[in-house]
């Protein structure tokens, strides 16, 4: 190892604690970005979101089969033909701080994540009245019914329905909450974090997991065995790499596949799927601002687009290891599709996406493109990225930072002489992509979409026949047409899809599939 590797290391680990039982070590953990945002709804970021399920917990939580299973709640009822929904809480419950968790936290929760989540912002459209009938109780009053209600509840796609005190959960949803104080398996240790070096964990010894269920994905009882965690934050990743080696630390959230083949080698680490559902990836354009606010400027990119390119440069060469062909939904799922794919799947050619660009307009106008140094997956994309826009001979301004930086960067709608950008890369786990539901950089609302505001009336009205579509075939021909529209008017373009593997310390055992989780894992 180089000597600044292991200068970096030193400085950003403890000595391990041999002495201690195994149950007593902490799980240290290299997770894929530094955690630069605790608020979960405020942001989609992914280190976020899985920092949040240490912390919070929700009404219901979804399996493995993405069907929803209580979790906070004791049940849920429904009566008045489907448009009055009762969900009660379970009792005992309680939050970090000692107090109470009543339904009134849950309802601010509920209406904070209604502002920034696709699936809660359907969900709103269709309530009438949300209101806390007492402690335990929440009642929705639906305009009509609303059978994926509780699913929505549970969904683990970003932002999630996490519940908060009422005091926190009634910060405006665009602005940033500071503390982190939930009902969750572990309490967020707000003294010793230090942004870009550690946040720790410890178990909430007042959680009472569900009592029924068997765990997968979110559902089912979390039973912490390992009393703390901690984050390490390091960034460079031989450095990483070598503390898992070492036993410095215990799991590396995502290795470069150079580095997985070394760790292999290692009797001592498991090399796994993270998710048996594919990483779907991205490239979003800025539609508020030019060039990219004209649609047939952001067409004239496809066909210069080879999805295993960018998937190749995440994963590597094997095939098994990527996937391409890949439309606006997760590959391999119920709604996945190729319809109206032609200008992506056809032949490559630069010299085409050339013509399109002048045909378009386009007359040298800078092109900004934003990414990250320190996160993998869209790292690499941004880097095959600003390679296409050069050899398109595009005006490119590439701005590269830490992730956390970019989270901020990319919530501008300022135009890129006051600070904004025109695109950006990043990826998705599978469950965030496989319908229009929680798929927030599918919607077309305008200034309240994700990032990129695009405004397409059009992908909004077979949102909604999606919701009301009366069974699977019905849904499929919808997706398709969505993806015809979304393929003409690019609110993205579908970079293709990837299988992240992870690695850890053999002696973890009980590892939930889908993303880092903590509860239910033991050692030894």
């Amino acid at each position: 190892m180089r000597r600044r590797h292991l200068l970096a290391l030193a400085a950003a680990l403890p000595l391990p604690a041999l002495a201690q039982p195994a149950a007593a070590r902490p799980i240290r953990f290299v997770p894929q970005a530094n955690l630069a945002s605790l608020d979960p709804i405020w942001t989609t970021a992914t280190v976020t979101r899985n920092h949040a399920y240490m912390v919070y917990d929700t009404l219901f939580g979804v399996d493995a089969g993405f069907r929803p299973q209580p979790q906070m709640a004791e049940g849920a009822t429904t009566e008045e033909d489907g448009r009055r929904v009762t969900i009660t809480l379970r009792p005992g419950l309680r939050f970090h701080d000692g107090e109470a968790v009543r339904a009134r936290d849950a309802v601010a929760s509920i209406r904070r994540w209604m502002k920034r989540s696709p699936f809660g912002q359907k969900a709103e459209t269709l309530t009438e009245e949300l209101t806390a009938a007492d402690d335990r109780r929440i009642v929705f009053r639906l305009k009509r019914p609303f059978p994926l209600l509780l699913a929505g509840l549970g969904s683990p796609s970003s932002p999630v329905c996490f519940v908060m005190p009422e005091r926190i959960a009634a910060t405006d949803a665009f602005q940033q909450i500071r503390e982190a104080i939930g009902s969750g398996p572990y309490r967020f240790k707000a003294e010793e974090f230090v942004s870009g070096s550690l946040a720790a964990y410890e178990k909430f010894e007042g959680y009472v997991p569900t009592p029924g269920g068997t765990p997968s994905l979110i559902a089912g009882p979390k039973q912490v065995h390992i009393p703390r965690v901690e984050w390490r934050i390091i960034t460079d990743p031989a450095t990483a790499a070598a503390a898992l080696q070492s036993g410095e630390v215990d799991w590396f959230e995502e290795p470069a596949p150079e580095l997985q083949q070394l760790l292999r080698r290692n009797r001592a680490i498991a090399v796994e799927k993270l998710d048996e559902r594919a990483v779907w990836n991205l490239l979003r354009f800025n539609h508020l601002h030019p060039p990219f606010d004209d649609p047939a400027m952001r067409r004239a990119l496809l066909p210069a687009i080879q999805q295993r390119d960018f998937s190749m440069a995440i994963v590597g060469p094997d095939p098994a290891d990527w996937v391409e062909d890949v439309g606006i939904f997760t590959p391999g799922t119920p709604l996945a599709n190729t319809a109206g794919l032609e200008l992506l799947l056809g032949p490559r050619s630069l010299d085409r996406a050339r013509a399109l660009l002048k045909e378009a307009g386009y007359t040298n106008q800078p092109v900004r493109l934003i990414g990250p140094t320190d996160i993998m997956t869209p790292t690499a994309l941004t880097q095959v990225t600003a390679d296409l826009l050069r050899r398109l001979e595009m005006n490119l301004d590439l701005v590269l930072a830490d992730w956390g930086t970019v989270v901020q960067r990319r919530a501008s709608r300022e135009p890129l002489e006051r600070g904004g950008w025109s695109l950006f890369c990043t990826g998705f786990q599978g469950f965030d992509t496989a319908s229009p539901a929680g798929h927030f950089p599918l919607r077309g609302n305008g200034a309240g979409a994700w990032p990129g505001w695009p405004s397409i009336p059009k992908l909004e009205e077979l949102r909604d026949a999606w919701f009301e579509a009366p069974d699977i075939a019905t849904e499929r021909a919808i997706a398709e047409e969505m993806q015809r529209v979304a393929m003409t008017e690019l609110p993205f373009i579908p970079l293709g899809g990837y299988y992240a593997n992870t690695a850890l310390r053999r002696e973890l055992r009980g590892r939930i599939s889908g993303f880092p989780i903590f509860w239910n894992l033991q050692r030894g």
